[in-house]
């Protein structure tokens, strides 16, 4: 993903514990291109994968409504 990842805005993952098992998305990407960043909280100079915008939100919701289980 070529998207500059220093100057964005990174939200933790509310699901995310103190365990070190944490992701973090850039929502303000998607409105001008569509992708919607995320990374590994531990490695923030490590990759970033790209979503669509539509993918991630589907995502999102699927896990709000529990499609996905606990574990």
């Amino acid at each position: 993903m070529t998207t500059e990842t220093t100057t964005q805005q990174w939200v933790k993952s509310s699901y995310s514990d103190n365990g070190g098992s944490c992701v973090e998305w850039a929502p303000g990407t998607a409105s001008t291109t569509g992708i919607v960043p995320v990374r590994d909280s531990k490695n923030v100079s490590g990759p970033v994968l790209g979503f669509p915008a539509d993918a991630f939100s589907s995502f999102v919701a699927g896990v709000r409504a529990g499609d996905f289980g606990t574990t």
